[in-house]
């Protein structure tokens, strides 16, 4: 059997708003709540009800990671969120990739000068190598933007030479 697995993981880079955020929804849902015992407001209670749901739902978001796993020609990418929830994005079938290059690839300009929307699932840091890949799915033509490790990036070369592209 000649299956190769690699897992990679990729933590998306804070931003400072979310951090802002997050603290501004804390300290509206305490005031809220403590409104809504002192002096009973119905309102107040409904405003609290909506910033706990807030919390519970949106909050956790803000923090993301990405996992690839690479399995058997396949890649599949799930979004972590807070360490806790884990939600499958999406799997990609690498026979249907036409292929992979680096995001300052001049190979990307067709794809980009069509406005094919680039799907990003990487940690949106700027000083870190991003990789394109071409994917043609049941949507069409894809654009996915991922942060590969040298095991990811060798384990597709091995099983597709001619797909990974280095410059």
């Amino acid at each position: 059997m000649n299956d190769s697995y690699v897992e990679c993981m990729v933590a998306r880079k804070p931003n400072p708003f979310n951090m802002v955020l997050k603290v501004l929804i804390y300290a509206a849902t305490a005031i809220s709540i403590i409104m809504a015992l002192l002096f009973g407001m119905v309102l107040m209670i409904g405003v609290a009800i909506g910033l706990v749901l807030l919390i519970y739902f949106w909050v956790p978001s803000l923090d993301l990671e990405f996992e690839y796993l690479y399995l058997d020609k396949e890649i599949s990418i799930d979004k972590v969120m807070n360490k806790q929830k884990r939600k499958r994005v999406c799997v990609l079938d690498l026979n249907k990739m036409d292929f992979i290059a680096p995001e300052t690839s001049h190979e990307l300009d067709s794809f980009r000068s069509r406005g094919i929307k680039i799907k990003d699932y990487s940690s949106k840091d700027p000083e870190v190598k991003k990789h394109i890949l071409v994917y043609n799915g049941d949507k069409g033509t894809e654009l996915i933007c991922i942060e590969p490790n040298g095991a990811l990036l060798k384990c597709v070369k091995n099983v597709f030479p001619r797909k990974v592209r280095e410059y």
